[in-house]
């Protein structure tokens, strides 16, 4: 009943601050994205989402049957389930928030070079990205591996917005679903294979 009630409280205070939420979302989104967002690096940066998930998923598969590595099969299979579920989750998001896409609702404030046809939040490709790096943050745990996955995951994020694409909400909404997906897959991962935490 309690979790009832606070859903129910966020409800409300999500209500109220609406308006100027949306205010500063849009404001913060004009101060990154330019009038003709060409910039290959951030379109490049976009782009990198589905052949880096599929090809790490892949080749950790891949390096976990050829050397016989059983640890490294799960790990791949722990990919494979936390962008799954990221997907699952941010696609009923999708679904249920039918929010409009920034371009659309404010065509002479938001610019980009080719208009999306689904919904606005949570950004796909950001939740995606952070459940990558996120479920390799967790599989690996070295600064060397979290730092450059973050920082990719983060680009990708910056670079929905630079391209006119998303709000920053949707963006943040992304970067907690694909972590949290992360952290469902772990659980299920641990159950799954029977492996200690720390691994």
């Amino acid at each position: 009943m309690k979790c009832y009630k606070r859903i129910f409280l966020l409800m409300i205070v999500l209500v109220a601050v609406k308006a100027p939420a949306q205010n500063l979302d849009l404001d913060i989104l004009k101060s990154i994205n330019p009038r003709y967002p060409d910039a290959r690096v951030w379109r490049s940066a976009s782009g990198t989402v589905d052949w880096m998930a599929a090809g790490i998923t892949a080749g950790t598969l891949a390096y976990g049957y050829i050397g016989n590595n059983k640890n490294m099969q799960h790990n791949g299979y722990e990919l494979l389930m936390a962008m799954a579920i990221n997907l699952g989750t941010s696609t009923l998001m999708k679904i249920a928030v039918n929010r409009t896409r920034p371009a659309e609702a404010y065509p002479n404030d938001v610019f980009v070079r080719s208009p999306s046809q689904d919904k606005s939040f949570p950004s796909g490709h950001t939740s995606q990205a952070f459940a990558v790096a996120t479920t390799l943050s967790l599989q690996y745990r070295k600064w060397y591996v979290a730092l450059p996955a973050f920082f990719w995951a983060g680009s990708v994020g910056y670079s929905r917005m630079y391209l006119g694409k998303h709000y920053p909400t949707d963006v943040l909404g992304g970067a907690i679903v694909g972590a949290g997906s992360s952290y469902v897959s772990r659980i299920l991962s641990n159950k799954l294979f029977r492996r200690k935490k720390s691994t």
